[in-house]
């Protein structure tokens, strides 16, 4: 399994993460033992770096992990989880990075993983009404107390990690970035790069749309956020899913690959990205996730695939209000 070091964390992590959203219940009902076995394959299969959240069910997908990594030795696995959303009383989940939910958080999150402590800490998303000095702070004193090791930040701009920064070093970025959501190259990578912060993507697949397993026909379950996203209904998805034919096609006929794997080969090929968070809920997956650490794309194929999805539709993804 190739390795890199996360940035000035200097943690030594898998380029594959294996991502746990699709646990939480975001994404429909969960098979609780077919997750259990995908994590465990991932791990056998040499993965060492598993990102979850608090938000993510509040504390089902930790709590999964924890099962299923459950007798591998501690200092083999990397676990991070991020903080900073509560549950809303209108439903849904609220932003709130204030000092106390951190640190509830905190605890509540080692209780739901089983450790003593977590390697990375992220926060969730910015928190518009609490000064980032506040959070940082806690977030310095937790480190300080040995609950956590390292400090990082999720769907945050430069601006934001400039600002957080001045009270607490951001070690770590977990920002969206796939083939049809790239916005992240203008300003967010060139200063990650430029701060040896690590950087880690979600969504590499498009939340499914570059998987290849998609079409017209697909139907999501009323309690998939999917089923109710703009992004898989209508012109705007039948566009994309040209563009994804040809990605496939191309894949295929030049590459000898799949879809899926161009997808996650081409968020690695960013010197500034150190890895892609891959989830799922079939073994099977994670292979096809692993496989493609051994595609290269050259600078043709990169011209190539810039060529092929310049008449994509720009796909976003939920914020935690939209869930």
């Amino acid at each position: 399994m190739k390795q890199t070091t996360l940035g000035r964390s200097n943690l030594q992590v898998s380029r594959i993460a294996f991502g746990t959203w699709q646990l939480g219940g975001d994404w429909g009902a969960t098979d609780e033992e077919a997750a259990v076995a995908a994590i465990r394959h991932a791990a056998d299969q040499g993965i060492n770096f598993f990102d979850t959240a608090q938000g993510y069910g509040f504390g089902a997908s930790e709590q999964l992990l924890a099962r299923a990594l459950d007798g591998k030795p501690r200092d083999e696995v990397i676990i991070a989880t991020k903080g900073g959303l509560r549950p809303s009383p209108r439903g849904g989940v609220e932003r709130d990075a204030s000092p106390e939910w951190i640190r509830r958080g905190v605890e509540e999150s080692l209780k739901a993983l089983g450790t003593d402590y977590i390697d990375l800490y992220q926060v969730h998303w910015p928190d518009p009404n609490t000064p980032f000095e506040q959070t940082a702070q806690a977030l310095y004193e937790l480190k300080a107390e040995g609950k956590i090791r390292h400090v990082g930040v999720s769907n945050f701009d430069a601006d934001q990690m400039e600002e957080f920064s001045r009270t607490l070093p951001v070690e770590t970025l977990q920002p969206p970035y796939h083939l049809f959501r790239r916005e992240i190259e203008v300003s967010i990578l060139p200063y990650t790069r430029s701060h040896e912060i690590g950087v880690l993507v979600y969504g590499p697949l498009a939340h499914g749309l570059l998987s290849g397993g998609l079409g017209r026909e697909t139907h999501f379950s009323p309690d998939d956020w999917r089923s109710t996203s703009n992004v898989f209904e209508g012109q705007d998805f039948e566009r994309n899913l040209q563009v994804v034919a040809a990605l496939q096609r191309f894949a295929e006929f030049e590459l000898g690959t799949t879809v899926s794997r161009l997808a996650v080969a081409w968020t690695l090929a960013n010197p500034a990205v150190h890895v892609a968070i891959v989830g799922t809920r079939n073994p099977a997956h994670v292979d096809d996730a692993v496989a493609a650490l051994d595609l290269e794309l050259d600078e043709h194929a990169m011209r190539q695939i810039d060529q092929i999805v310049s008449n994509e539709v720009p796909v976003g993804g939920p914020t935690p209000e939209s869930v």
